[in-house]
């Protein structure tokens, strides 16, 4: 049930994703934007957390899975070292991202071609 729980949330913030990119101007980037911090903000409530138990996979690889991850690392940073843990908490765990998202990145260069 977990894989077709993943499926359906991932799907959702794909379609809304589309169906921003196709009617309005704004550019993916925005949009990445947009979904990294709607991460936060539902973190922030508390529901990604909720979401991540419903869908796993589904949640967790998905761009407003990073701004999860930021507000996350800031949460525990504060707890633990007070205003300047907020800083150490972000670098962290976004740390461990960005990162992989390089690491990936560079190991997909070597086998592939770009597009002309």
């Amino acid at each position: 049930m977990t894989f077709i729980w993943a499926f359906i949330v991932a799907g959702i913030f794909c379609v809304i994703g589309q169906i921003i990119l196709d009617n309005t101007k704004l550019t993916p980037g925005h949009i990445t934007s947009i979904f990294t911090v709607l991460g936060a903000i539902l973190a922030f409530f508390g529901l990604y957390d909720k979401l991540i138990e419903l869908a796993g996979g589904g949640a967790s690889t998905i761009i407003s899975n990073f701004g999860y991850l930021l507000y996350d690392g800031a949460w525990e940073g504060y707890q633990a070292s007070g205003f300047l843990g907020i800083f150490t908490g972000m670098f962290t765990k976004g740390g461990a991202a960005v990162v992989g998202a390089v690491v990936f990145a560079a190991f997909f260069t070597l086998f592939f071609d770009p597009k002309d």
